[in-house]
């Protein structure tokens, strides 16, 4: 039996970043390995000089998804020119904490930038996740506690995805055979949905009938960025009370 805390992701806009191409931002259709690191880890109060911590915690992290609703993809354009007096200065557009410009002369440098940034809007989704070796620290007692009392505000994804709703409810651990049972039968976070997509990592359970794809949500906390890949599998199940053909 697996013990797994209980997550209800719920919240106008969600990011689950996985690899940047260019201004291009996308975001994967379920929590990803790097999002829900980051999120413990600020829950945690770990910051950036912590990225020992944060790669320890995320290599013993493991979790199973369910999109409870919505799904939907928006992509939001930004834009902004960098040759304005007013922008070239440390409080300008930046990256990592630095002002974001490209190679060339003073117009492609200093020019209009631009970035698309990919969100899923009006969704929820339920995670259930455990840590392995379990008797290593922080343990999941210590998980469940900071999303109770985070040392930090959260989010999901961007600074700008902002939980609608409580992280995890009174009774957020459970046991089970495997973390998707445990998601599976985890209650709805928004009622009405008849079937569900989840998502599990490959060795947790049985794949008859199941869609395997690699997710490169393996992060360097060190030098922020993505690297490697993790196989999962997905899967349409149907829900308590939904029909198959629905």
């Amino acid at each position: 039996m697996i013990e797994a805390l209980i997550l209800r992701l719920d919240a106008p806009m969600m990011s689950f970043g996985g690899t940047a191409v260019d201004a291009i931002g996308r975001t994967e259709p379920c929590p990803t390995l790097s999002m829900l690191t980051g999120l413990l880890a600020n829950a945690l109060g770990y910051d950036h000089r912590d990225a020992e911590k944060t790669s320890a915690l995320q290599g013993r992290l493991r979790f199973a998804a369910r999109r409870d609703f919505g799904g939907e993809t928006r992509v939001e354009y930004q834009t902004v020119d960098l040759g304005q007096p007013h922008m070239n200065d440390k409080h300008a557009w930046t990256t990592r904490g630095y002002v974001e410009t490209r190679s060339g002369g003073s117009e492609a440098r200093y020019g209009t930038h631009q970035r698309y940034r990919h969100f899923l809007v009006d969704s929820a989704f339920t995670v259930a996740l455990t840590v392995a070796p379990a008797d290593e620290g922080p343990a999941l007692e210590d998980l469940e506690r900071a999303l109770r009392w985070p040392e930090r505000p959260l989010f999901l994804g961007r600074k700008s995805c902002i939980p609608s709703a409580p992280l995890v409810e009174k009774q957020a651990r459970v046991q089970a055979a495997s973390l998707r049972d445990a998601v599976l039968a985890a209650e709805l976070v928004r009622e009405g949905a008849t079937r569900a997509r989840v998502w599990w990592p490959e060795d947790d359970a049985d794949t008859e009938g199941a869609h395997r794809f690699a997710l490169t949500d393996r992060r360097d906390w060190r030098n922020q960025l993505h690297v490697g890949r993790r196989f999962v599998y997905s899967k349409d199940f149907t829900l308590p009370g939904g029909h198959a053909d629905e």
